[in-house]
């Protein structure tokens, strides 16, 4: 791919997240008050943090991979689940990502 195609995209793809982002602000504020489109709004945040977190945990180059990622996000999730403090969520997961691949885990 040449440089200029690669600069038109980024200036498409920027633009199209500038008029995303205008479009938001300018819709009235009463429709974004409705319960249904607040509870929408938050449900869709949830899964796309959700596929994002299972697609770079499980994939690798397209192929699903079962590695120490997936034994340190469990362990990252059970620290969320007792309230944890996000410093020691994210070293418990690196201890457990560690002590996994030192064990010969892939």
């Amino acid at each position: 791919m040449s440089p200029l195609v690669t600069w038109v995209a980024i200036v498409v793809a920027s633009a199209v997240c500038f008029a995303l982002k205008l479009a938001g602000h300018l819709v009235p504020k009463h429709w974004l008050a409705e319960p249904r489109v607040a509870r929408t709004a938050a449900l869709v945040t949830v899964a796309l943090l959700s596929a994002l977190v299972a697609v770079q945990a499980a994939t690798r180059g397209g192929e699903i991979v079962l590695d120490a990622r997936l034994p340190a996000l469990v362990v990252a999730a059970v620290a969320l689940v007792l309230r944890a403090p996000f410093v020691v969520v994210v070293v418990l997961a690196a201890v457990t990502a560690a002590v996994l691949r030192a064990l010969g885990m892939p």
